[in-house]
């Protein structure tokens, strides 16, 4: 059977329908596809970054079942399909992605962003509560730039209080000798400020409760 990049292109047309049917059809015809296109790391990266950003969650399933090695490959920018589902708050495709690659929790992206960062940042708290459900690590992992913010910083950065809240009472109920030290960790490329100063500084820390405000530093 003759082997054309055009096989593959319908695999990145499925991935944006989230067409399975067709999906199985195209490997049908051609059993190598999935092996073939885990090779692709571009802009755009696999048709499993695509169906991932897109939350074809039954087409992630499909595609990971196929080649569970997709879920391990990278975009052009560092990012694992993980990172686009919890960035875009795609809940189930998110669950899909951690049953066959849970350790992309950890992978940072080309900005120094783990796929918790982006969901921090852009409000998704039920994404926010499946990343950390899954590895409870991944809150202490900071952004590595010269900034070195910690999630918790993120979340003050975009005014995601929701998933601060979540973040800081997820830390108080944890046994972790770690936690005041992370509570009150600095960032920033002048010396660093706490995550209470900063929420100073932007005129939030009204938002928080009292016994927020208390652990984030405020005594």
């Amino acid at each position: 059977m003759e082997i054309t990049r055009h096989d593959e292109d319908e695999v990145y047309e499925a991935s944006r329908t989230g067409d399975v049917e067709y999906l199985n059809r195209l490997i049908e015809k051609d059993p190598e596809i999935p092996r073939r296109i885990s090779l692709q790391t571009g802009k755009t990266g696999t048709p499993l970054h695509v169906s991932a950003l897109l939350g074809h969650a039954e087409f992630t399933k499909s595609l990971c079942t196929k080649n569970p090695k997709l879920a391990e490959r990278v975009d052009a920018d560092g990012r694992t399909p993980l990172h686009l589902a919890s960035a875009e708050g795609q809940k189930e495709t998110v669950e899909a992605l951690l049953s066959v690659y849970a350790n992309a929790c950890l992978r940072c992206d080309e900005k120094g962003r783990i796929p918790l960062h982006y969901a921090a940042m852009n409000g998704e708290v039920e994404v926010l509560q499946k990343l950390i459900d899954k590895n409870p690590e991944s809150i202490y992992v900071k952004v590595e730039n010269r900034s070195n913010e910690t999630v918790l910083h993120l979340c003050i950065i975009h005014n995601q209080l929701k998933c601060l809240k979540l973040l800081v009472e997820r830390l108080l109920v944890e046994r972790d000798n770690r936690n005041d030290e992370f509570l009150n960790s600095k960032a920033g490329c002048d010396g660093g400020v706490t995550i209470l100063r900063l929420a100073l500084m932007l005129r939030q820390i009204k938002p928080l409760s009292p016994s927020l405000r208390l652990h984030m530093g405020q005594r």
